[in-house]
């Protein structure tokens, strides 16, 4: 079966994007992964580069009046999670024979084959899949960012109508970086959705399918179907800050080299687009804020202190 996945992101994370991309070549069989163009350089790029599983979507192709109206508010990233509960919808608007829209996060990479997840997924008879965060106890927010984590979520077309309505209005009304009155950004909203739609949402039962820094600590990485690199960012053209997280050393050797010479390989690919042109992807944090640096250089992955000075 061809599975249709949907992303999006502005011209910052199409290093993340073409590394999520490389990683579901080698593990996702049939599929096209649809990109919402967050900005115009998206498009232009992807466009040029002809990935031949990658179909684009314009921004202006899903903005409504209504999300037009409350994008001067928002921050970039406020605006990518607003616009993220309509992600699904534009799929199957664009093609009618989809069944069914995977959202994942640009930041995720596939390590192995998400078949089991969505064998497990047709075994619930639900219409819609979430993840838990799955927090160590030492790193539980559950409080503040949900119990579930907006970052693979499947979402059948017919019956999961209700759930994506509802999801939209609500961050169209309100999706901020900020807790507040039991809200955050489009996440926190998940947390009700069992008992708002029942058995039409299913809970994936293996948390240690979805690892993340977060829950780095509680399951081993060979587990993983995907990781999430969340807080990871470019510093610049050979070094990323990888987040505060207590990461074991196994992890950082076995998931975090391999992600970031992924990582490599996709700057290598935008090489030919000048910093002059298209400078944001090159840096997309002026200072590490981590505990951890990595530099990358040649075939060398070496790992700097948060105190060390960046310089090539």
């Amino acid at each position: 079966m061809m599975e249709h996945y949907v992303t999006l992101f502005d011209s910052k994370f199409l290093p993340q994007g073409l590394s999520l991309y490389r990683s579901m070549e080698r593990w996702c069989g049939e599929f096209t992964l649809w990109v919402i163009c967050m900005d115009e350089i998206v498009e232009e790029i992807l466009t040029d580069l002809r990935c031949s599983r990658i179909r684009l979507i314009p921004l202006a192709a899903i903005e409504t009046p209504e999300l037009l109206e409350v994008k001067g508010d928002r921050s970039i990233a406020e605006y990518c999670w607003t616009i993220t509960p309509f992600s699904p919808d534009a799929v199957f608007k664009l093609d009618h024979s989809v069944e069914r829209v995977t959202y994942v996060d640009a930041d995720l990479w596939f390590r192995s084959s998400p078949l089991r997840i969505f064998e497990e997924f047709e075994k619930s008879d639900a219409s819609v899949m979430i993840t838990e965060h799955g927090f160590a106890p030492e790193t539980d927010q559950s409080a503040e960012s949900g119990v579930y984590c907006v970052q693979f979520m499947i979402f059948a077309r017919l019956k999961s109508s209700s759930v994506r309505r509802k999801w939209q209005q609500q961050c169209t009304d309100w999706c901020y970086n900020r807790v507040e009155d039991g809200k955050f950004g489009d996440q926190k909203y998940l947390d009700t959705w069992l008992i708002d739609f029942g058995d039409l949402i299913h809970v994936m039962e293996h948390l240690e399918w979805a690892l993340a820094p977060w829950n780095a600590t509680r399951f081993p990485y060979s587990e993983g179907v995907f990781f999430h690199f969340h807080s990871l960012r470019l510093i610049s053209k050979n070094r990323a800050a990888i987040g505060t997280y207590q990461l074991p050393q196994t992890l950082i050797n076995h998931v975090y080299r391999p992600y970031l010479e992924d990582v490599k390989h996709s700057l290598a690919n935008l090489q030919g687009y000048t910093q002059e042109t298209h400078p944001s992807w090159v840096q997309q944090a002026k200072r590490p804020g981590s505990r951890y640096v990595f530099r990358y250089w040649k075939r060398k992955l070496r790992i700097f202190s948060s105190s060390t000075q960046l310089r090539i």
